[in-house]
């Protein structure tokens, strides 16, 4: 039997929530018996939402506040003026021990800024990373930086590298996941310096995973490797990039399916072929992407997302929590040489924290 714990949820954060943070908070009640929550948000929207199910109510505690970080706030600002609003308490909870994870679909830059100044980063990471599962011909892929440090060194890349092996080993439950560095060709003097150089410690340290060295664009997709490693404004872009042809394609489909009587005719044998592709595909089975090297769990849900997506998003705060990820990091970072300790927040430094 899994060993209960609770989960604090920025109830506040989307764009529907806090409606949709509820039901999907009761999806996860039902996959998830042993997980109590805490909500952080307006009481006045929140319990209306609560009253018609006794059993999401009784494993719930709503915390009010009124305060919500917008969609268009500044990481600067919510960091001066935020420590009221629901992503902050939520956040903090951790920090206090209330709570062994936090679930939020808010502000991606005020999320960050907050998580790193409430909760400090891991022992030895100078910079976390954003992390998420992606879809591959084989499985699934673990892709990170997804967004949160637009530039990067070669320490930051093997940082990334032992937190996304760590991240594929709870997620996939993989012995000894492999790892590659994305660059513009495969061959070992391909790319900058700091792709060079990061790959020459990773092959050089004693790290409990299997260095494949460099990576291509279309490898993310064909799974070549178990965990892609990138700096945050090209994982950022190869996501968005990844996400746009799936839309486009789906679209394709759409339209070739209306073109005539005997293509949707077609579509009736065809439909449950295209319905498990689809499946596969679904955004929602992949949301939820996790920000590595803190000293927490903090998990990003996609804003636009509904219940069954947020439902996903909290499943990966409990596998997280459930299998010590931050131990394992810990551990394998002590296989390397030690570095500087983390870094002062500096929010101006991040992609994400532009947003």
């Amino acid at each position: 039997m899994s060993a209960s714990f609770t989960l604090s949820l920025d109830a506040m954060g989307g764009d529907n929530a806090p409606e949709i943070v509820v039901k999907g908070m009761e999806l996860a009640r039902v996959r998830y018996p042993h997980v109590r929550f805490l909500l952080f948000g307006d009481e006045k929207r929140i319990h209306p939402l609560l009253s018609g199910n006794a059993a999401t109510a009784a494993c719930c505690e709503v915390r009010h506040t009124d305060e919500v970080v917008t969609a268009d706030a500044k990481p600067s600002q919510v960091l001066r003026s935020g420590r009221q609003t629901s992503m902050w308490k939520a956040i903090d909870a951790v920090k206090s021990g209330d709570a062994a994870g936090v679930v939020s679909a808010g502000n991606t830059g005020a999320l960050m800024a907050m998580a790193k100044l409430i909760m400090r980063t891991l022992p030895g990471i100078a910079r976390p990373a954003i992390c998420a599962m992606v879809p591959t011909r084989v499985g699934e892929t673990a892709l990170l930086d997804l967004g949160a440090n637009a530039q990067c060194d070669a320490r930051n890349l093997v940082e990334f590298a032992i937190m996304g092996e760590c991240f594929a080993r709870a997620m996939l439950g993989l012995d000894r996941p492999s790892v590659g560095l994305l660059n513009i060709g495969s061959e070992d003097l391909k790319g900058t310096d700091v792709l060079r150089d990061a790959a020459a410690q990773l092959r050089s340290a004693a790290l409990d995973m299997e260095f494949h060295g460099f990576v291509e664009g279309d490898d993310i997709t064909k799974g070549t490797v178990d965990v892609v490693v990138t700096d945050g404004f090209t994982g950022n872009i190869a996501l968005k990039t990844a996400e746009g042809t799936a839309k486009l394609y789906t679209e394709f489909l759409r339209n070739a399916i209306k073109s005539s009587l005997l293509a949707q005719f077609g579509m009736l044998f065809a439909k449950p072929v295209i319905s498990q592709v689809m499946a596969r595909t679904d955004p929602r089975r992949y949301n939820g992407a996790l920000f590595v090297g803190l000293n927490g769990v903090v998990v990003k849900s996609h804003g636009g997302t509904d219940p069954v997506g947020f439902a996903n998003a909290i499943g990966v705060a409990v596998d997280m929590v459930a299998r010590d990820l931050n131990r394992r990091i810990g551990a394998e970072l002590d296989r390397v040489a030690p570095q500087s300790a983390s870094e002062p927040v500096t929010p101006a430094r991040t992609a994400a924290a532009s947003e």
